[in-house]
């Protein structure tokens, strides 16, 4: 005879022993931990490289070293970052660059400049030398045909190329295009591990009657559904660690300066692995019930999987061109959306319209899947034995 539990009580009953199970396990918190670590190594090598690859050593010999404060100046004018140092001779200015020490070798006149490197010389510093030169050279011509070459040059850095814009450039586009993607991965990730957890676990809970005894208190109804939350709860916990640690080490290391977009992003990824997470879990955990093997779940699995992993790469390919109608199409798509949606808020390629019809789309996809879930679920957890087929399963 069922005991009667009300179907709050039950709800909450199995969430809280899916939480308590999951989240207290070592599993869980190593795992949380290992992937903190390879995030903060990750971003502090980045952090590393990002500075050393931005920086360019440049040593100046002989009459070469009269240019430093002319080529610290430009530099600064153009962006680039230069390291200027004083070398006593060629012949050690040579040992160096061998070295390593020092990416570029300055020797020569002003206006008859010789550069020395290892492979190859970064257009930009090319370009600031070439000047350099050039401006040697005209202001010596200039002297001799009895011209002032500061007026001359004067006159000459006056005259600007008028530019018009028909959008207001955004400095900061590549860094959300990298938090939307980041965010995206950490979505698929998310989605497709709890989701499949909860698979995982109704399988085990078939093969091992264990289902037998929780249905003889509660309702299949309320299992799925207290499993589904609990389950999800976890998983929202691991996603705000690793993106809440995530934003603040990006931040101290100074590979992200946007930290304002990357707070957004993740408050919007939030909500959409929330969303995502119900879109596809009752659809795991029904097809988990069709099986009562560990070893038959893999095959049910597959094609949910499958229509995970083909969103995730469509985002990488699509977020290219955040701007694109596929882009904005498949982002409106409700198998699609919970992953591609942050990303596309993180770009600024969509507005509050296309936000709003992705989220009713996905509510409205989100009832009708976990109804459709909940039916086969009902019906195929206590057949033990060979897999129940989906037909049979929806006839009930």
């Amino acid at each position: 005879m069922r005991h009667q539990v009300s179907p709050a009580t039950a709800v909450r009953l199995v969430a809280q022993r899916e939480l308590n199970t999951r989240l207290r396990t070592r599993g869980f918190v190593v795992g949380t931990l290992v992937i903190l670590l390879v995030l903060g190594g990750y971003l502090v090598l980045q952090a590393k490289v990002v500075n050393a690859a931005d920086r360019t050593s440049v040593g100046l010999t002989g009459q070469a070293s009269a240019i430093s404060e002319q080529l610290g100046n430009a530099a600064r004018q153009a962006g680039v970052d230069l390291d200027l140092r004083r070398v006593a001779d060629a012949g050690q200015g040579r040992e160096q660059v061998h070295a390593g020490e020092l990416d570029v070798l300055v020797s020569g006149s002003p206006a008859n400049l010789s550069v020395l490197v290892k492979s190859d010389l970064d257009r930009p510093l090319n370009a600031l030398l070439t000047g350099i030169s050039q401006q040697e050279v005209l202001n010596a011509k200039l002297a001799q045909a009895g011209e002032n070459p500061a007026e001359v040059m004067r006159d000459v850095g006056a005259a600007r190329v008028a530019v018009s814009t028909l959008e207001t450039p955004d400095p900061d586009r590549g860094q959300r295009l990298v938090v939307g993607l980041v965010m995206m991965f950490l979505l698929y990730l998310g989605i497709t591990a709890y989701g499949s957890t909860v698979a995982q676990g109704v399988v085990e809970e078939k093969s091992s009657r264990v289902v037998e005894i929780l249905l003889s208190t509660v309702r299949p109804w309320h299992l799925l559904l207290g499993k589904v939350l609990g389950l999800g709860l976890v998983g929202l916990v691991q996603l705000v660690i690793l993106g809440g640690a995530g934003l603040a080490m990006a931040t101290a290391t100074g590979v992200l300066t946007v930290p304002g977009v990357a707070t957004n992003v993740l408050l919007w990824g939030v909500l959409w692995y929330l969303l995502g997470f119900f879109l596809y879990a009752t659809v795991f955990a029904a097809a988990g019930s069709l099986v009562s093997r560990q070893e038959d779940a893999q095959t049910v699995l597959t094609p949910i999987t499958m229509v995970l992993m083909v969103g995730f790469i469509a985002g990488v390919t699509v977020l290219q061109q955040p701007d694109s109608t596929l882009a904005t199409v498949l982002a409106l798509l409700p198998p699609l959306s919970p992953i591609l949606m942050p990303s596309m808020i993180a770009t600024g390629s969509v507005g509050a319209a296309e936000v709003a019809a992705a989220l009713a789309l996905t509510l409205a996809a989100i009832a009708a899947l976990t109804w459709l879930g909940g039916r086969v679920y009902q019906t195929a957890i206590l057949h033990t034995g060979s897999r129940v087929s989906l037909k049979t399963a929806l006839r009930g």
